[in-house]
C-alpha cells in the first residue's frame, strides 16, 4: 500500500506542472525562486562554518524554529485541500493505523519537506565542520524533518475538522495579516542587531529557551552536543516527544477524519458571502463585515486610509529642517499616524448615508453598532502599526524605547476610537456622497463637523499627554518612565476606548431619530 500511495503521490507532484500556458509558466517562475531561495539559505549555513559554535547555534535555532512554525502555520493560512486526506481513502475501507502510517510516511515526499532537508543537511554540513558526531547531526536532521512533516500533517487535518466551514479568501487575509504583525516586527529587529562574531545579549537567552522547546530543540541537538552543553539530553528528549506527540495526534485524527461524515455546507459556509461568511452571526458581526467590505472597496475610505501615511512620513521633513536631529524625528511619524487612524472613523456613520436606517429599523443595540464599525479600522491599524513601530525604533537605533514608543501610540489610537465612538452619533456633518469623488466635498452649514474633528483630535492629545511626557523621559534613560509610558499608555488607551464605546452606544439608541432625518437631508 505504501509503494501505491507513493506512486499516486510523485504522480501528483508532477501532475502539477501540467495546465495552461499561464499556470505552467507560473509553476516554473515559482519553482525558480523556491530554488534560489533555497539555495541562498544552504549558501548562507554553509559560510557560518568558520564562526563560532554559539554563532551557529543561535542562528540554527532561530531559523530552524521560524522554519518548523512555519509548516505548522502554513496549513491554517492557505486555503488549500490536502491531497492526502484521510477521508479521500474512506471508500477503501483501510484500517486508520496502516492508513495514518502510510500517509506520514509518504508525506513526506512534497517540494517543502525537499527544501527543508536540503537546509538541514546543509546545517549538518557545517556541524560536521566544527566537530560535531555524524550520529547527532542524523539524529537532528531526521527529528527536524520529520517534525515539520507532521506538523503539517496534523495541521492539515485540523483545518480540515474545524476551519472548513468557514475557509475563504478573507479568512486567508486576517491569517496572514495576523502573521505580519508578528514576523515583520521579529524581523526587523534580528536585523537590526550587530553580531560581529557574537552572539547579541538580546538573543542569547531566547535561544537557550527555544533549544527546549519542540520547535527548535531538533534543530539545536547536534549544537548542543558539539558545545558539550548540559542541554543536550533534554533537547534531545523534548525534540523525540515531540514527534512521539505528533505521530500520536495524526493517528488519532485519522481515526476522527475516517469516522466523521462531511455535512453539505450551506451558501453561507462556502465563503461565497465574503466578510458576511467569516463574521459571527451576530447583529456586531454583520456590521462589522459591512464596514469591512466599505473600508476596502469604497474609494472615499481608501483615500483617507492611504493618505495618513503619507502625511505622517512628511512630517519629518520640517523636523529636519529646523534642525531636529535624525534619530528623533524618526520617532515622530508612527504616533501621528497613530493619532489620525484614532481620528478617522470620527464620522464613519455619515458615510453610510441613507443605509444607515438597516441599523435603527433592526432595532440594533448601540454596542454592536460602535464595535462593529470599528474593527475595519482596528485591523487596519494595529497591523500597520505594528510594522512601523518596530521600523521607526530601528531607525532611532535604541530598541529600549520600543515600549515607550508602543505605549504612546496605544494611548493615541484607542483614545481616538473611543472619542470618534462619541462624536460619529454625537455631531455627524455631512460627507461625500456613495460613488462620488473622494476629493469632492459637500458644504456644510454649522460648526458640527469642526467640533467633531477638534474633539476628537484634541482629545485624544490631551489624554495621551502624561504618555507622551513618559515617554520623552524615556529617551534621557529613565526606566521607570518607560514602564509608565507602557501601561499607562495601555491602560488610558483602553479606558477611554470602553468608556467612549459606552458612551457612543448610549447615544447611538437615544438620538436614532436625529440619525435618521440627518442622513435623509445630507
Amino acid at each position: 500500500m505504501v509503494a501505491h500511495v507513493l506512486r499516486l503521490r510523485i504522480a501528483l507532484v508532477f501532475g502539477a506542472l501540467r495546465g495552461d500556458r499561464r499556470h505552467l509558466t507560473r509553476m516554473i517562475l515559482g519553482s525558480i525562486v523556491l530554488i534560489a531561495a533555497v539555495a541562498a539559505g544552504c549558501w548562507a549555513v554553509l559560510t557560518l562554518a568558520d564562526t563560532r559554535a554559539g554563532v551557529v547555534l543561535a542562528v540554527t535555532v532561530l531559523g530552524g524554529s521560524g522554519v518548523t512554525l512555519g509548516f505548522a502555520l502554513a496549513p491554517i493560512v492557505a486555503s488549500v485541500s490536502d491531497p492526502l486526506d484521510p477521508r479521500r481513502f474512506a471508500v477503501l475501507g483501510l484500517a486508520p493505523a496502516p492508513l495514518a502510517a502510510t500517509i506520514a510516511a509518504v508525506g513526506l515526499v512534497s517540494v517543502p519537506i525537499a527544501a527543508v532537508t536540503a537546509v538541514a543537511v546543509a546545517a549538518g554540513v557545517t556541524w560536521g565542520e566544527l566537530g560535531t558526531p555524524w550520529w547527532a547531526i542524523a539524529v537532528g536532521i531526521i527529528l527536524a524533518v520529520v517534525t515539520c512533516g507532521l506538523l503539517a500533517r496534523v495541521g492539515m487535518a485540523v483545518t480540515s475538522l474545524f476551519l472548513r466551514e468557514r475557509r475563504s479568501r478573507e479568512l486567508t487575509g486576517l491569517f496572514i495579516l495576523a502573521v505580519l504583525v508578528v514576523v515583520v516586527p521579529v524581523g526587523v529587529f534580528l536585523a537590526s542587531l550587530e553580531w560581529r562574531g557574537t552572539v547579541p545579549s538580546q538573543l542569547s537567552e531566547a535561544v537557550e529557551i527555544l533549544a527546549l522547546t519542540p520547535l527548535g530543540a531538533a534543530w539545536a541537538f547536534p549544537g548542543l552536543v558539539v558545545t558539550g552543553a548540559e542541554a543536550a539530553p533534554l533537547s534531545f528528549l523534548v525534540a523525540f516527544l515531540t514527534v512521539a506527540a505528533l505521530t500520536g495526534l495524526w493517528f488519532w485524527l485519522v481515526r476522527v477524519l475516517l469516522t466523521t461524515s462531511e455535512r453539505p455546507l450551506t451558501g453561507r459556509e462556502r465563503g461565497g458571502l465574503g466578510w458576511f461568511a467569516v463574521a459571527p452571526g451576530t447583529p456586531g458581526g454583520a456590521i462589522a463585515a459591512r464596514s469591512l467590505l466599505y473600508w476596502l472597496t469604497d474609494r472615499r475610505y481608501l483615500v483617507n486610509v492611504l493618505a495618513i501615511p503619507v502625511a505622517a512620513a512628511l512630517t519629518v521633513v520640517p523636523l529636519l529642517v529646523a534642525g531636529v536631529p535624525l534619530e528623533i524625528a524618526v520617532l515622530v511619524p508612527v504616533p501621528v499616524a497613530a493619532l489620525f487612524f484614532g481620528w478617522l472613523p470620527h464620522n464613519d456613520l455619515a458615510y453610510d448615508s441613507t443605509a444607515v436606517w438597516m441599523h435603527i429599523g433592526s432595532g440594533v443595540r448601540g454596542a454592536s453598532d460602535r464595535i462593529g464599525r470599528l474593527v475595519p479600522i482596528i485591523l487596519i491599524g494595529v497591523v500597520l502599526l505594528a510594522v512601523a513601530v518596530p521600523i521607526s525604533i530601528s531607525l532611532h537605533g535604541r530598541w529600549s524605547a520600543l515600549p515607550a514608543m508602543t505605549g504612546l501610540c496605544a494611548a493615541l489610537f484607542l483614545c481616538g476610537l473611543g472619542l470618534s465612538s462619541i462624536t460619529s452619533a454625537t455631531w455627524p456633518y455631512p460627507v461625500t456622497r456613495p460613488g462620488d469623488s473622494p476629493f469632492q466635498q459637500p458644504q456644510r452649514t454649522g460648526s458640527g463637523g469642526a467640533l467633531a474633528q477638534a474633539f476628537v483630535m484634541l482629545g485624544a492629545m490631551v489624554l495621551s499627554a502624561p504618555v507622551a511626557w513618559w515617554g520623552w523621559l524615556s529617551l534621557g534613560g529613565d526606566e521607570e518612565a518607560t514602564t509608565l509610558a507602557l501601561w499607562g499608555g495601555l491602560a488610558i488607551g483602553g479606558f477611554t476606548a470602553i468608556a467612549g464605546i459606552a458612551v457612543g452606544s448610549a447615544v447611538f439608541e437615544r438620538r436614532g431619530s436625529r440619525i435618521m432625518e440627518f442622513a435623509e437631508s445630507s
